[in-house]
């Protein structure tokens, strides 16, 4: 070829080239973004709705059922998932995954402003988020202090935000498990009544002077000055002294009426660490940055401040994304030096030299992958340095079939230099072919839809572009280095080669022999051991991705329906003391009324709820996969019978985000008979082996305490229904009369309350006074009275019906393949009433959208292939013998999957499809050559024969090169990438040892023409 040509003859130049490669590669390495798992962006946008007072069934009539309805008109719209409660909605809306994220943010809080005037007057907002990927937090400090003021701890936990904002790389610092601080007003009652003091009269006079009006600017002289009026209230004791009504010429101020005193909110969120009291706080990381080095900026502020720290108040970093990418990214690291070790041990056939120039192929091609892997995009995570690794038993490959080539042409005699340009050019049109077809091979993971194909697809784009590079290198580089370095030994080997040469000849060449005079008998056995092999595909099952292998699990525990904070803190306090004996624990974090802050990609946090609690566990950074998976089934086992709460010891998932891994999502318009239908799912979900954590949402109906207002004796006493309403609120809630900023900047609520203990509870409604028009205080019980009534939690719609979901998870033991296909076959027995239907939702739906449009992409590639294969031999025999190849391959990687326990997972699919590439490449060199001895005028069998020597120490040395650089990924921990790696070792073993007979008896059955 011109660039071997040009290479070799030019060698000053290519050496600079290829230096400069080498520096800009390392460059781009060290300043690459680093994050533990590939950014997953989709155009997914919750829009909450608060309407507070309005119950589930209003809120579906006034607003979801309108709002729907417009956005479900929308272009592009994949589903719509709602959720209504007691004074909150939450739409849930997804486009098409390919869509614009921006664009569609943009159209759809366009369409809600819109539809806004045609919505209830007085919803109190109505907010459009996007979910963020970026948004997951990569940090998460605890401030623990057992006899700390709230207020200590709110001032360092507001510090340790201010130096934490200062960082540039982080956002979103955020603190928890604090209440907001507020200055409340405890209004005597008794006392307003006695005076005939309107409540309106209190809240307007306060609202007023908060009111900050501008005074304008006037000019005075050549000088223009700003006029500032009275301003805002700057302190607890302003407001006390606020003049609220004037009786018998005399003003009354607040002060005389009610206690005005700085306080915190009611607390809703309760946080420890390891059992001790705690503030978190929490940062995310701005998207494009590289991990490791914004670790080292954040970690100098985190050392300074807590040396500044009161002796009482002790600081633990909880978690650490960093630490965590670190070690799994060094961890890859040094897979990877093991993988170029094991490569190199494997070259020794070739001698010395020859496997030096092939290392040097190494990092070249690395280098100049990852150049093109961070111009297209892509960052350094846990699946594209997987996927360099996976290139690095690949990229060797065209180096080494170019130096076993070019020694082997001087030991017939040519020079280094002309050996060099002779074979690199005899060899250039295999090396060419055999890159293209694996680089389609590879095709249908870069276009796998949906969030599962964007969360792998860095694996298969860092394969693509280092084989991609490492042909380049191999057709310029690499014939430059070998005429300069190779020996010019003619007639000679080195020892290593002698060995494997005479090995060849001894044993493989008397059994292609024998394959040779039994062609279709030779068949037939391959044929039965790859049909053998299919029976391996329902032993094995499917699954979508495993677990995650990190250290660290989940335990949510749920309360019955409506407990309150304290009794969930209670039960947590018990789950807390058996968390403390684990040996293997490094610490917990507990959050009780709400879900630790989100610290995984795919986990979204619990909203606020006083029935639950989540902790999150880490355990020591050593711990292997198996050793959690015990500590997991042991805490299962403790607490699968637990009275009094429902506690769930739940695995960190990898890929997309799924609800559950099983999940029946039921569809029909009556309430009523919904919940009949969501019991009989339910039971049959806890019949089926292997399902835990049944969740039936529908299972309960909630209680509440409902203010019957006796509305006629209420008129007669010139009582309006909205000052009832008012005074209920502020004896139970309070009432949030506006904001202010205290003198230290920091913006404060006022909240007007009746006095109450720590909680609201039913003696509030006790000595409650309502004013009439005319100011006197009545008391509540004469016109109202407290009634018991149950009332729907909540009401789900998916595509604007209603509907119930009944999920489950499936225990560690079952597959959840299996577990599935139970549950289907149950369900399709189940019969459902007319206008009732069913889905199956959770891994089976993400499987169906993962896989959607995937058949197209492979009949796209497989035709590719028989194209690029027609192009390079010009005869369908050649191709149909190539492509013989394949099936293989898969008797090797099943028998793999099966011996090491492993499902038919996402991975492993992936890594079938990539096996077809490399089965493909190594065939290419055998039909290739083969027809290369026949032109030269060699015989049929002959030419097999010969072919099948001679080539037989490349393509097994290219098999046992990807091997090596495969085994540590296949040994090591992680459930995501392992299979990966073991279907390529298995697929590659059983290729290697059954083609290289099959593929000489094809050939010899279908000779192509020459």
């Amino acid at each position: 070829m011109k660039i071997s040509d040009f290479s070799v003859k030019n060698y000053q130049f290519t050496l600079i080239i290829f230096l400069m490669i080498v520096a800009v590669g390392i460059t781009t390495f060290l300043n690459m973004p680093r994050s533990e798992d590939p950014v997953i962006e989709s155009p997914q946008f919750p829009i909450i709705v608060i309407y507070p007072g309005a119950s589930p069934e209003d809120i579906e009539e006034l607003v979801v059922d309108p709002m729907e309805k417009v956005i479900y008109e929308l272009e592009d719209i994949k589903r719509i998932k709602t959720e209504i409660k007691d004074g909150v909605a939450v739409l849930f809306v997804e486009y098409n995954y390919e869509e614009d994220v921006t664009e569609k943010y943009q159209e759809l809080v366009r369409e809600v402003n819109a539809l806004r005037p045609e919505l209830p007057e007085d919803i109190f907002s109505i907010k459009t988020n996007k979910v963020r990927p970026s948004d997951v937090n990569i940090l998460q400090i605890a401030l623990l202090s057992e006899n700390a003021s709230q207020e200590s701890l709110l001032q360092e936990a507001e510090r340790l935000q201010d130096e934490l904002e200062k960082v540039g790389a982080l956002k979103k610092v955020e603190i928890h498990g604090i209440p907001e601080q507020i200055v409340r007003i405890s209004l005597r009652l008794d006392k307003i009544a006695e005076m005939n003091i309107p409540l309106n009269a209190i809240t307007g006079n306060i609202q007023s002077e908060l009111a900050n009006i501008p005074g304008g600017s006037i000019d005075a002289g050549n000088k223009t000055f700003n006029i500032k009026t009275s301003g805002n209230y700057s302190s607890a004791e302003e407001i006390a002294n606020t003049v609220i009504f004037s009786r018998d010429g005399q003003n009354i101020a607040l002060k005389d009426v009610a206690e005005i005193f700085d306080d915190f909110e009611d607390t809703k969120h309760i946080t420890r660490v390891n059992g001790y009291r705690a503030v978190f706080v929490t940062a995310a990381m701005k998207e494009g940055n590289n991990i490791s080095s914004v670790q080292e900026e954040y970690s100098s502020v985190l050392q300074s401040f807590e040396l500044t720290l009161p002796s009482n108040i002790d600081f633990i970093k909880s978690f650490d994304q960093a630490d965590y990418v670190n070690r799994r990214l060094n961890g890859l690291g040094i897979d990877f030096l093991i993988a170029i070790g094991l490569v190199f041990i494997t070259l020794l056939p070739l001698g010395n030299r020859a496997s030096l120039i092939v290392m040097v192929s190494i990092p070249l091609s690395l280098a100049i992958g990852l150049v093109l892997l961070n111009a297209l995009g892509y960052g350094l995570n846990q699946l594209s340095i997987v996927g360099l690794v996976v290139a690095l038993g690949l990229l060797v490959d065209d180096s080494i079939v170019v130096v076993e080539n070019i020694e082997r042409w001087i030991r017939d005699g040519h020079s280094r230099l002309d050996a060099a340009l002779k074979a690199t050019k005899q060899i250039s049109v295999s090396v060419v072919g055999c890159t293209v077809t694996l680089i389609i091979a590879f095709l249908p993971l870069v276009f796998l839809p949906e969030g599962s194909g964007d969360f792998i697809r860095s694996l298969p784009m860092a394969v693509i572009m280092s084989v991609l590079a490492s042909m380049l290198v191999s057709l310029t580089i690499i014939p430059f280095l070998s005429s300069r370095i190779l020996k010019e030994n003619h007639g000679q080997g080195n020892r290593f080669l002698d060995l494997f040469q005479k090995g060849i000849h001894k044993t493989y060449a008397p059994l292609l022999e024998k394959a040779l005079q039994l062609p279709k008998r030779t068949l037939l056995i391959a044929g039965a051991i790859f049909l053998a092999s299919l029976s391996l595909f329902p032993i094995i099952g499917f699954s979508l991705f495993p677990p995650s292998e990190k250290p660290q699990f989940l335990v949510n525990i749920t309360t019955p329906l409506q407990s309150n904070l304290e009794t969930t803190d209670l039960v947590t306090k018990e789950v807390e003391k058996d968390l403390l004996e684990l040996p293997e624990l490094m610490n917990f974090t507990t959050n009780v009324g709400k879900g630790n802050p989100r610290i995984y990609y795919n986990e979204i946090p619990e909203n606020e709820r006083s029935d639950y609690a989540q902790i999150y566990v880490q355990l020591d950074p050593d711990t292997s996969p198996p050793e959690k998976n015990k500590v997991i089934e042991g805490l299962q086992q403790k607490f699968r019978d637990y009275v009094g709460a429902k506690i769930e010891i739940k695995n960190f998932e990898q890929g997309p985000p799924v609800t559950a891994p099983i999940e029946v999502r039921l569809s029909g318009e009556n309430l009523d008979s919904l919940r009949i239908l969501a019991f009989r799912v339910e039971n049959l979900l806890k019949e089926i082996p292997g399902t835990i954590y049944v969740n039936n949402p529908v299972a309960n109906l909630k209680t509440d305490i409902k203010v019957a207002i006796q509305k006629p004796k209420a008129r007669q006493l010139g009582i309006s229904i909205a000052e009832i309403d008012k005074t209920v609120r502020m004896a139970i809630a309070g009432l949030n009369l506006g904001k202010f900023t205290d003198q230290s900047g920091e913006e404060r609520n006022i909240l007007l309350s009746t006095p109450k203990v720590k909680k609201a509870s039913l003696e509030n409604f006790e000595g409650l006074y309502v004013n009439n028009i005319q100011g006197v205080g009545i008391p509540l019980n004469q016109v109202a009275e407290l009634k018991m009534e149950s009332s729907t939690l909540a009401i789900d719609h998916f595509n604007k019906q209603r509907s119930v979901s009944v999920t489950a998870f499936v225990d560690q033991n079952y597959l959840v393949d299996d577990v599935l296909n139970n549950v289907i076959s149950r369900m399709e027995q189940e019969e459902l009433p007319l206008d009732y239907s069913y889905v199956m939702g959770g891994e089976y739906e993400t499987r169906q959208e993962s896989f959607a449009g995937f058949n197209t992409v492979i009949i796209v590639t497989v035709f590719l292939f028989i194209a690029v294969l027609i192009l390079l031999f010009k005869t369908f025999k050649s191709t149909f013998i190539v492509l013989s190849v394949i099936p293989l391959g898969m008797v090797g990687a099943l028998t793999a999957l099966w011996i090491t326990g492993n499902s038919l997972s996402f991975v492993a699919i992936i890594g079938l499809i990539a096996l077809a590439g490399i089965e493909v490449k190594t065939s290419i060199l055998l039909v290739d050559f083969t027809n290369q001895l026949r032109k030269e005028g060699k015989e049929l069998n002959e030419a097999i024969r010969e072919a099948g020597e001679i080539r037989f120490l490349p393509i097994v040395l290219t098999t046992i090169t990807a091997i090596g650089g495969l085994i540590p990924i296949a040994l090591s921990t992680n459930p995501l990438i392992s299979p990966l790696a073991i279907v390529l070792i298995g697929g590659l073993i059983s290729s290697t040892l059954l083609s290289r007979i099959v593929t000489p008896v094809m050939y010899q059955l279908l000779p192509p023409k020459i």
